[in-house]
């Protein structure tokens, strides 16, 4: 199989980027669709040509760190769907392919289809957690969960941190990962506490890496690997207008 690649080329953030295009003639249909990058990047350094390069690890869509846009869609048209679980077999013999790197001010560029997406680590460390004791672990039964909060938090806790949400977003919004996180935990006991707290630090942090704001669209749910719902997003509204308002009463 034959494809044809349009793949964004940039040295850096600071540096102009552009389109450039390559042909990658023997695609075996059962490549993931980074083996068949791989493929071309052997190539490449054959021939003393600088590889593409793109965010990997796991390769199992667990770890999210991979994410680029293909033809207009972030992690490709396979939904719920990373790219290392996107496979050749769902393009055909001669498709031209437009590569190119999540677009957001919070994510610049580091080269080519890569993105600093280190603004999600801040907004984590900024209250996605909760303080326990030190000592052993507690039993698993000792504080009861309702199953369907148990659900509900499950499905939240799913998010992989991709970037993908904020790609889709034409305000390039994060909330659909930040409610995604201050949700997993604020469904659950252990999550109360510091619940309103969490909530004003994360929003707050979240606006400050100068994220868009949501304006239901709905994109990032459409796009997202996990399918993460957009329920998330009203469960931080939620939350943060109860911890504005019990903040400012006193």
């Amino acid at each position: 199989m034959r494809i044809i690649l349009h793949i964004w080329r940039q040295k850096d953030a600071n540096s102009p980027g552009k389109m450039v295009r390559y042909e990658v003639p023997d695609v075996n249909e059962h490549m993931s669709f980074l083996e068949m990058l791989d493929v071309l990047n052997e190539r490449l350094i054959e021939q003393g040509e600088d590889p593409v390069t793109f965010d990997h690890d796991c390769r199992e869509g667990i770890c999210g760190a991979c994410g680029f846009v293909i033809n207009g869609i972030p992690h490709g048209p396979q939904p719920s769907t990373t790219v290392c679980q996107l496979h050749m077999r769902h393009f055909k013999d001669g498709d031209e392919l437009y590569l190119e790197p999540w677009r957001a001010k919070a994510f610049p560029v580091i080269k080519d289809l890569m993105v600093d997406r280190s603004a999600f680590d801040r907004i984590i460390s900024a209250g996605g957690f909760i303080s326990v004791p030190t000592g052993s672990a507690p039993d698993g039964n000792a504080i009861p969960v309702p199953k369907e909060k148990a659900d509900l938090a499950m499905d939240a806790a799913q998010c992989i941190g991709c970037g993908a949400c904020v790609a889709a977003c034409p305000n390039a919004s994060a909330m659909l990962f930040t409610g995604a996180k201050i949700s997993h935990l604020a469904l659950l006991p252990q999550g109360q506490p510091e619940r309103r707290d969490r909530a004003l630090k994360m929003v707050a942090q979240m606006n400050a890496e100068a994220f868009g704001a949501c304006t239901n669209i709905a994109e990032c749910e459409a796009v997202c690997p996990k399918d993460i719902k957009i329920e998330n997003i009203a469960r931080m509204f939620r939350d943060f207008i109860s911890a504005s308002v019990l903040k400012r009463a006193g």
